[in-house]
């Protein structure tokens, strides 16, 4: 006898069933296009680089026109019908929402991701993509956790966006969307690096 199986359906979902879902839900999760995906858990290493890097936004750009999210904060991205929890943000004071929503902002300038390996690829590809679609966003930052590296990436263009890598502890660099020089000393300071 042979058994043969089918592909499993997988359930399309509107953003207003994912969104019903999620305020009542433990874990966070992302909503791609109909799809439902949970978001994995950090490491220790992420979650000290995400810290430190509100901690020095914050200190940077206290009393100016920003608000500063961490982890927790959902963006939509109308574009693309996806709703994401951007590891760190940055948007104008007042965030815009969501229309009809007080816990979803919509107006980004700068976004950074910490990187992880089961996200990485998502981050640099398809997740880059949906974030170019908002209008506000210029600026985005890529960072390493297993090495002290941080992609640059800053708008030029609607059709050109430039790269700057930065590597190593004595490297540093600037934001464009707000006033702030970030040294990767700081930004790495709890990190204990494995030697190569």
């Amino acid at each position: 006898m042979v058994l043969s199986v089918s592909p499993q359906q997988t359930k399309k979902y509107t953003a207003e069933e994912y969104l019903a879902l999620e305020i009542k839900s433990d874990t966070r999760n992302e909503f791609r296009d109909g799809e439902i995906v949970p978001m994995a858990g950090g490491t220790p290493e992420h979650n000290e680089i995400t810290a430190m890097m509100l901690f020095l936004l914050k200190a940077s750009l206290r009393k100016q026109p920003y608000s500063i999210f961490v982890t927790d904060q959902r963006l939509w991205i109308p574009q693309a019908n996806i709703h994401t929890y951007p590891d760190v943000m940055i948007t104008q004071k007042p965030p815009e929402r969501e229309p009809g929503r007080r816990d979803t902002v919509i107006n980004p300038i700068l976004i950074a991701e910490t990187l992880s390996s089961s996200t990485q690829g998502y981050d640099r590809g398809d997740k880059f993509l949906h974030y170019r679609t908002i209008e506000t966003f210029q600026e985005y930052l890529l960072i390493e956790q297993y090495a002290p590296r941080v992609e640059h990436y800053v708008k030029q263009s609607e059709t050109q966006w430039l790269l700057t890598e930065h590597a190593g502890l004595e490297a540093s660099f600037q934001l464009k969307s707000v006033s702030v020089e970030i040294l990767l000393s700081d930004l790495y300071e709890a990190i204990e690096f494995e030697a190569s």
